[in-house]
């Protein structure tokens, strides 16, 4: 059988429709058979194992998992080493779930206790930790593109059980195996490890084997004459290391070895796995470094570099061979990807390298392209770096209107997923900034709608940009459109904002009442309108539990209102509100005090029909006492206000 099956997919399959897996798990089992036999069954079933995801499939559905496991409790080496190989194989391919190996608590401190035993054990264990080490989280950085299902409601992660059982310290020795392989699958199980993860990371900085700390042996791994898949997964566990707070962005070990190692895994001389793995490695490490992503934009022409990403599959490699054409396309759209996901990383501060990358060949025209690609993933990495770019004034001028982006972008936010969801709005906020000449045709293309839909998203990070986005579209705009947005909103959806949980989207809501609410008419117009909910609301925050920040935007409302012509007399016929004015004109915190003494200011002044009558009830109130008061204040921004006001009494 052994001999029938080696690299014959098709045998394979044979064998397993004809039932030999539950007749071969039978004999592996049994205590009568010898151990010969026993190995020889793990060897067999190892190679159905190697055959194709069906393959895997069936075995699994026989319960080989368990079996194979049991067996490691033999105290026979070859046999150990026979389903220790068996298992290797099994956990390598994607169709098995990774939990299977945690459902017992004793089989990782087995494992942990079987790595002295040989390289062979070494070399499996490794690869088996390093394949069942799944994050259950969903990263900024993209490396994950869905959330991976829980282990159970509240179980430890992967990463949290194989660090308790001591990997950490049981896998470090091998660093310096003898054996390349033993240490390839050490370094692997490292990377994963110490990925998001500030504990292992922490720790692993100050383990020492043979006196030399970890730190130092990955970055002897990532020399120039190491293996490539040496040095990309040594910048892996050093990029981990560093994005988690245990290495210094500036440190050497950093910016001068595992830098240029990445930039150089994306020069056209590299494999297109190796290019891929590379640029999204690159993308997280500077991902949040302003310093790192200056120094990357200017090593190895790599702007450049990344424009040859986009190339593939090349019209050559068409007429010349039809497998290299396969691969490239396979690769293609991993290609575009990675680059996108490096270009929004190289863009994300800097205005300088947002140009360059702007001018490099057609990049304008590829990121259009990539905003309506089949992959979801392109898709993704194609809106972040039109974001990252969306942070430039100067490109939402000129190159983002030349392009006419919106287009794209307005057709991406009509049924994406969240993750898209997310960063295309955010790149929509930017667009709608006041001196964005994309602003007119976007409303034009039935934005408010679309964004008002998003206040109502479970999501938060939807609700904060649905309402941001109509916050920068309120700006300076036009009655209609404010009028429309107030429409789309609906009263009720406001008091639901403004009773969010999340300060972001209080604060964001609160910009967006102030941006309604200014130049007189537009302000006279809402109130006469919507007076009544506007000043309920109001009252409502001024009474709760809110930080200084919400308290000063919403008398900042509130002096807008006293702005307007009409709209004054809400608020003077609010003995309520009048009185809460007067009570932060003396609070301990100056901005609240300045933010109600502009309420004030607009009320009393001169030359408006009615401020006689306003100046009366205020002085009456006690107001002009406390204005003078102010006007001794040791705060000059208080005592100017304070003076100022007085003056209109007195004029």
């Amino acid at each position: 059988m052994k001999n029938a099956v080696i690299g014959n997919n098709k045998q394979k399959a044979n064998l397993i429709v004809l039932g030999a897996v539950p007749r071969l798990l039978y004999l592996l089992q049994q205590e009568t058979s010898s151990t010969e036999l026993r190995t020889e069954c793990a060897v067999v079933l190892g190679s159905l194992a190697m055959g194709t995801e069906n393959n895997v499939k069936s075995l699994l559905d026989c319960h080989i998992i368990p079996a194979l496991l049991q067996g490691l409790l033999s105290p026979d080496l070859k046999f150990i080493e026979a389903c220790l190989r068996c298992l290797r194989t099994i956990f390598i391919s994607p169709v098995t779930p990774e939990d299977l190996l945690y459902t017992d608590a004793t089989v990782i401190s087995h494992l942990m206790a079987l790595l002295s035993r040989s390289r062979y054990t070494q070399e499996y264990i490794c690869q088996i930790f390093s394949h069942c080490c799944k994050l259950h989280h969903w990263h900024s950085c993209g490396f994950n593109s869905l959330p991976q299902p829980l282990l159970c409601a509240n179980g430890p992660d992967h990463q949290t059980i194989l660090f308790n059982h001591g990997a950490v310290q049981n896998i470090a020795h091998l660093l310096v195996s003898t054996s390349y392989k033993v240490r390839m699958q050490a370094l692997k199980c490292f990377s994963v490890l110490a990925f998001e993860n500030p504990q292992v990371s922490m720790t692993l900085v100050n383990v020492s084997v043979d006196g030399e700390l970890l730190p130092q042996i990955f970055v002897k791994m990532l020399q120039r004459d190491k293996p490539i898949e040496m040095q990309l997964t040594s910048a892996k566990c050093l990029t981990s290391m560093c994005r988690a707070g245990a290495i210094r962005t500036d440190d050497p070990c950093i910016v001068l070895k595992t830098l240029p190692c990445l930039v150089r895994m994306c020069s056209k001389d590299r494999l297109l796995e190796e290019r891929v793995e590379g640029a999204e490695t690159l993308a997280y490490l500077i991902e949040t470094d302003m310093e790192l992503q200056r120094m990357a934009s200017i090593t190895d022409h790599l702007i450049v570099m990344l424009a040859d990403y986009f190339k593939y599959p090349s019209s050559v490699s068409a007429i010349t061979d039809i497998k290299r054409l396969d691969h490239d396309l396979k690769h293609a759209h991993e290609l575009r990807q990675a680059a996108f996901k490096l270009y929004a990383s190289l863009g994300a501060n800097d205005e300088d390298i947002r140009k360059k990358i702007i001018e490099t060949e057609n990049m304008m025209d590829r990121i259009v392209n990539g905003l309506s690609e089949s992959s979801i993933k392109v898709r993704l990495a194609a809106v972040r770096c039109l974001h990252s770019l969306s942070r430039s004034v100067q490109q939402l001028r000129t190159s983002f209107q030349d392009h006419a982006v919106w287009k794209p972008l307005m057709k991406v936010l009509q049924n994406a997923p969240n993750e898209i969801l997310v960063v295309a709005s955010s790149t929509l906020c930017n667009l709608l900034l006041e001196f964005s000449p994309s602003k007119e045709p976007i409303l034009e293309s039935g934005a408010i709608e679309l964004l008002c839909s998003l206040t109502q998203s479970e999501n938060l990070a939807l609700r904060v940009n649905g309402i941001w986005a109509l916050m920068n579209m309120a700006f300076q705009a036009e009655q209609k459109i404010k009028s429309d947005i107030l429409r789309g909103l609906s009263t009720e959806q406001l008091f639901q904002l403004l009773s969010d949980s999340d300060v972001n989207v209080l604060m964001k809501t609160l910009g967006l009442l102030r941006n309604l609410l200014s130049t007189r008419p537009h302000i006279d117009h809402i109130m006469s309108t919507h007076g009544k909910q506007i000043m309920q609301a109001v009252t409502l925050i001024l009474e709760g539990e809110h930080n200084i920040e919400v308290k000063e935007q919403t008398l900042c409302i509130l002096a807008n209102i006293a702005d307007g012509t009409t709209a004054k007399e809400l608020i003077m016929t609010n003995d309520d509100i009048l009185q809460k004015i007067k009570y932060y004109m003396s609070h301990s915190n100056a901005k609240l005090q300045l933010a109600a003494m502009f309420c004030i200011s607009n009320l009393i002044w001169n030359e408006e029909e009615g401020s006689q009558e306003r100046q009366d009830k205020l002085r009456d109130m006690g107001v002009v006492d406390i204005l003078h008061k102010l006007s001794q204040s040791s705060d000059p921004n208080l005592c100017d206000k304070a003076k100022t006001a007085l003056q209109q009494y007195l004029a």
